[in-house]
């Protein structure tokens, strides 16, 4: 299939030189639902590998294995929340998953809400235009909480703990993925590389955070059992494969200007990854039956 700019693309690389006071939203709002990046049309996750990310036809299962690992960890049959639900192809595999009584995702943009509507209506599932770190819905709301890689776009994680604290009942489970680092970049490079990844992303210089200081930020919210584990290289190394290996296929059929921007992209990540600056976490935690 051709590659080709869209206008989504455009408004994106433009956004880049003003991203305005919600760099999240402004991000997403320019991914449509054929983003040139997605491992899977209508995936915005890295995926969960179990190879290097060259055999055909795994991203597909690798994008929905990361999302059936998470969702593991919910409870059965209970209120779940979804926050940063993306297109929404992930909600039919929570609710398959979980079989929750209920399904609510939070976006923080209408348009990606839009996109997922279909798919949120087959899991089920309501739709919520909110923040991460302001969540409408009253205390206690929620047996579960889901969030796939996407809290190192919130505006605070703390904030995000506080809230996913809140809205959770006693004995209620949090799970998610995160991406953090875990050095700072050295040299100009290194510093090259991140400053793009911040920009192209919209990210705030406070995304850059160790999975101590994470795990550290769950648990001063008030989680307990907290339970992270680092899989990049069952993440993180394959998707960047993946990307390379098509964009290496695409031949003649891609725009040249697109090839390039998602091979500069592409080089940045390596960077990141191959240097040892970034990571993949998988993180769960309870908050305690009782509160003291």
């Amino acid at each position: 299939m051709p590659v080709e700019w869209t206008h989504e693309n455009l408004r994106h690389a433009i956004a880049m030189l003003r991203y305005g006071a919600n760099p999240a939203a402004t991000v997403y709002d320019s991914i449509g639902p054929d983003f040139f990046l997605a491992l899977a049309p209508g995936w915005l996750n890295l995926g969960f590998w179990e190879g290097d990310g060259g055999a055909p036809g795994e991203a597909p299962v690798a994008v929905r294995r990361l999302v059936e690992r998470l969702a593991a960890d919910l409870p059965a049959g209970g209120d779940v929340l979804d926050v940063a639900n993306g297109l929404a192809a992930q909600d039919p595999v929570i609710a398959e998953v979980a079989h929750p009584r209920s399904l609510t995702a939070v976006n923080i943009t209408w348009s990606q809400l839009e996109a997922g509507r279909g798919r949120l209506r087959d899991a089920g599932g309501r739709a919520v235009c909110a923040d991460a770190c302001r969540l409408p819905f009253a205390d206690g709301s929620f047996d579960g909480l889901i969030s796939v890689e996407a809290a190192f776009h919130f505006s605070s994680r703390e904030r995000f703990f506080a809230e996913a604290f809140r809205v959770l009942r006693p004995g209620g489970i949090l799970t998610m993925s995160d991406v953090p680092t875990l050095r700072h970049p050295e040299g100009p490079r290194e510093a090259v590389a991140a400053v793009a990844m911040l920009r192209v992303w919209g990210l705030r210089s406070s995304a850059a955070a160790s999975p101590g200081l994470i795990t550290a930020t769950a648990a001063n919210a008030g989680f307990a059992d907290i339970e992270s584990q680092l899989v990049g290289d069952r993440v993180v190394g394959p998707a960047l494969r993946f990307v390379r290996d098509r964009l290496d296929a695409g031949g003649e059929r891609e725009r040249r200007s697109l090839a390039l921007a998602a091979r500069t992209m592409l080089g940045q990540a390596d960077v990141l990854w191959e240097r040892g600056i970034l990571d993949y976490l998988l993180l769960r935690a309870r908050k305690p039956a009782k509160i003291s």
